[in-house]
């Protein structure tokens, strides 16, 4: 079996020869960090990117066997985008930033981390109309043809490619702020629908002209990142009857083109939002952080029965610590490998704090615990 074989028989209750070491790619200052320390060289950590060729090389080093998000979709974010400008430079050395959503944030150089929101274009119908609606209409031009060419015949493919859906929600709430995002719906529901309906139809659109094209894709994949760690940034009652129906009408168009594995990522506490995702064809959640709250696909599972899968779960942590928390980590991982349709991956990107050397360690202990 290669490994494109090995993850579909898993997320489908097949049998498989081995578990697959899976990913979720690495944060840029981890692969400037390993550079210094002499594992990679300058021109290895160039050009990666999620399934790119360079990340492949670099995965292969550390036992890799590939990155879940290895996907192709359509631009369905704001085309074009608006154009990035300093605002202001602030005595503490933070700038102001007017940001290509069309947030203001302050920025600081050498600082990583999310940048704070301080105001947004977004507030009202005359924004909306102006500068968002146009920016969000379909047009061939969202979509890479060269590269979606090259999908159409997968008889050599040895790794899962995910048809990328898009984001139903995160994209609205990176525009609008969360805070804005819950005034609006407050004071303009109206509104709030209509941006909702105008990026489901443009998600949709682009998913039906790639899938149209003859492109062949093992899973389908969205993206979100409403939740943190204590809950969802919306409200589900509300997600549910805005953004369900979306959801639905996606998974329905992927399926009928023998798409079975439909995936999610969002960060965070997802559990009020897994059951919304689940009843609207999402059957897949990714990548399951195990955060301060401990979250796992065990009591999603018992709750929801065989037709929820996951990836993801790996608490990445243990990366910068040793090999025995490694060890504690893949014992932690054994029960819930058993209870099928469930790839182990570390639950997110593999941040700075990670030693090489551990998950080598980890990439060999994989393969002999679950071979």
């Amino acid at each position: 079996m290669n490994n494109r074989e090995r993850a579909m028989a898993i997320l489908n209750y097949r049998n498989y020869d081995r578990l697959p070491i899976v990913h979720f790619g690495f944060w840029e200052e981890t692969l400037e960090k390993w550079c210094n320390e002499g594992h990679l060289k300058q021109e290895e950590i160039e050009n990666v990117w999620d399934g790119s060729e360079a990340e492949k090389r670099i995965a292969e080093k550390l036992g890799f066997d590939f990155n879940w998000y290895t996907t192709f979709g359509a631009n369905t974010n704001l085309f074009p985008s608006f154009e990035t400008k300093i605002l202001e430079e602030l005595p503490d050395g933070f700038i102001k930033v007017l940001n290509s959503d069309g947030v203001i944030v302050l920025q600081k150089k050498g600082i990583a981390s999310i940048p704070s929101e301080v105001d947004y274009l977004l507030k009202s119908r005359k924004e909306w109309e102006e500068h968002y609606l146009p920016k969000l209409q379909f047009s061939e031009d969202r979509i890479n043809k060269k590269a979606l060419e090259k999908l159409k015949d997968d008889s050599n493919r040895d790794i899962p490619i995910g048809l990328h859906c898009g984001s139903l929600f995160g994209n609205i709430r990176n525009w609008l702020t969360v805070v804005g995002a819950s005034y609006l719906y407050a004071d303009d529901e109206e509104l709030y629908t209509e941006i909702i309906d105008t990026v489901g139809e443009l998600c949709y659109r682009c998913a039906e002209y790639i899938l149209s094209s003859g492109a062949k894709f093992d899973f389908a994949h969205f993206w979100e990142d409403i939740c943190f760690k204590s809950g969802p940034l919306v409200i589900p009652r509300v997600f549910e009857e805005k953004v369900g129906p979306h959801y639905r009408r996606i998974t329905d168009l992927v399926r009928i083109y023998g798409i079975n594995i439909i995936s999610l990522d969002c960060d965070g506490k997802i559990d009020a939002l897994v059951p919304i995702w689940l009843n609207n064809g999402v059957n897949t959640m990714f990548p399951i952080e195990v955060g301060t709250w401990d979250g796992n696909i065990k009591p999603w599972r018992e709750e929801y029965g065989k037709e929820l899968r996951g990836v993801g779960g790996m608490d990445k942590k243990v990366f910068a610590k040793d090999y025995a928390a490694v060890d504690a980590e893949i014992e932690r991982l054994k029960p819930l490998v058993e209870l099928g349709g469930y790839i182990p991956c570390p639950d997110h990107r593999i941040p700075p704090d990670a030693k090489w050397e551990n998950i080598q360690y980890y990439c060999d202990r994989m393969r002999k615990v679950f071979g």
